[in-house]
């Protein structure tokens, strides 16, 4: 027979071992939650839900994995493209390096403004202003010798608001989430109106989305030789533009499914969430929805970059999963102090 003492002792072994068993689940949890950065709510929950749902074997919804596309915009979509989309600042960049070679830039609009430091002044020509800078600072190079400049330029150079390197300005809850993806058998692509070229150098590294899968505005690419070796030139002529329409042209045309699953933040997004939502079975749409001023900002009709405003009205007249930043993301950049 056990003394009452020896009892006693087991049932202490039994609640200790208990407490560290229920411990250890409760910090299993916590390391398994698919999206730490994430808040619980109805966002979070929609998201898990789907995913749960397109990748349980012998239900209705059930989605086989080569089906499984997912595309995400980028700029204002996977990283912030406030006060200027990133790739403007580095083609503003790229003219303060190229003026000494070209000296009726200081008398040519929209570069002398540029020169004078005049940005509103140098984008008041619109697209044909923007478009005009672009070509003049990345055509007439091999697409080898542009990826060396990107890399070159993202290696040194700072957010002007949050003096971070500009692939720290990615959104951490949206990088979890591209990783939670994959990790059920999804295909991630970047479906962007930035530059092709711009992104493919640092988007693997970034989101774990690899060059092949970018797809973005291009310039016109001629094959040469020179000094023997072959090479890809960037000519003086836009190619593709991968924006508004553009975007469903571009999935067609590089992916060649259609998305199941599609997250944007613009009317620049509006065709390929309208272009996933067409599509038979079930469907995922997601805007992020910028209403942060405090660790962002917070924009959206009026905004002259990233203007949400058809987009939002079909979202919230179809039923699409709209993001509210301030209220879903407990973390939006990993260098936030949590």
């Amino acid at each position: 027979m056990r003394t009452a003492g020896a009892v006693i002792r087991l049932r202490g072994m039994y609640v200790l071992v208990l407490g560290f068993l229920l411990l250890a689940g409760g910090c299993a949890t916590v390391r398994t939650d698919p999206l730490p950065s994430w808040n619980d709510g109805s966002v979070k929950q929609t998201i898990v839900g789907f995913v749960l749902k397109v990748t349980t074997p012998g239900t209705p919804d059930f989605v086989p994995a080569p089906e499984r596309i997912a595309t995400f915009d980028n700029d204002g979509t996977m990283w912030a493209e406030q006060p200027l989309y990133s790739q403007m600042f580095f083609v503003l960049d790229r003219v303060k390096t190229l003026a000494p070679q070209h000296p009726e830039w200081r008398t040519t609009e929209p570069f002398a403004s540029v020169l004078k430091g005049d940005i509103k002044g140098a984008l008041a020509g619109g697209d044909k202003a923007l478009l005009g800078l672009v070509v003049a600072t990345s055509t007439g190079i091999t697409t080898a010798e542009y990826e060396t400049l990107v890399s070159d330029w993202l290696a040194t150079a700072k957010h002007p608001r949050f003096n971070q390197p500009y692939t720290a300005m990615v959104y951490q809850p949206m990088v979890e989430l591209v990783a939670y993806l994959r990790a059920n058998g999804f295909k991630t692509f970047i479906v962007s109106g930035g530059g092709v070229e711009f992104m493919r150098p640092w988007t693997e590294k970034a989101y774990g989305i690899p060059p092949e899968q970018v797809v973005g505005s291009s310039a016109k690419v001629q094959y040469e030789m020179r000094a023997g070796k072959p090479v890809l030139m960037q000519l003086p002529e836009l190619g593709f533009i991968d924006d508004g329409p553009g975007k469903p042209v571009g999935i067609n045309l590089h992916i060649g499914r259609r998305p199941i699953f599609a997250f944007g933040n613009s009317d620049g997004d509006l065709q390929m969430l309208q272009w996933t939502a067409a599509g038979a079975g079930a469907r995922f749409m997601g805007i992020v929805h910028h209403t942060d001023a405090v660790r962002e900002w917070a924009y959206d009709r009026d905004s002259s970059i990233g203007r949400l405003d058809k987009a939002l009205d079909e979202a919230q007249a179809k039923g699409w999963t709209v993001v509210d930043m301030k209220r879903d993301w407990g973390v939006v950049f990993a260098f936030e102090k949590k």
